[in-house]
């Protein structure tokens, strides 16, 4: 799991580590509050991975160590559009998150508790008791 910016945004909404918080939303079990969170939150580490991927090879293309004939105004452009469009998800990501987090309910201590599962219902396997006896 990639870590993202907001990690300790949601650790700090809902009283639990991100790691814990992501074994509940992929269980099928979370709240829908924490499944969006927790989706968004999987796109934003995604898109800041992306960026930062491409901030380091602008970096590296124009680094003052580098001979300036290397340079590539073709890939310089389309880093410049690439970064463009992972900012743009960032902002778009982080307005989602931000607006999800701020219509929960306050934080009460219930709210922090992560429930236990529901029991499974189970059928149940009598023993064989035996013949019915009429009186």
């Amino acid at each position: 799991m990639k870590p993202s910016t907001q990690d300790q945004v949601i650790e700090s909404a809902f009283g639990h580590p991100v790691r814990l918080l992501h074994q509940r939303a992929t269980s099928g079990l979370a709240e829908p509050a924490l499944h969006r969170v927790m989706e968004l939150r999987a796109f934003l580490a995604v898109a800041e991975d992306h960026l930062a991927g491409i901030r380091d090879r602008v970096y590296q293309s124009t680094a003052p160590q580098r001979d300036l004939a290397e340079l590539n105004p073709d890939d310089l452009r389309m880093d410049a559009q690439w970064m463009e469009a992972a900012v743009d998800a960032r902002v778009g990501l982080l307005a989602a998150l931000t607006n999800i987090l701020t219509a929960m309910p306050a934080a009460t201590p219930d709210r922090h508790r992560l429930r236990p599962p529901p029991p499974t219902v189970r059928p149940a396997h009598a023993a064989n008791p035996g013949p019915v006896r009429h009186s």
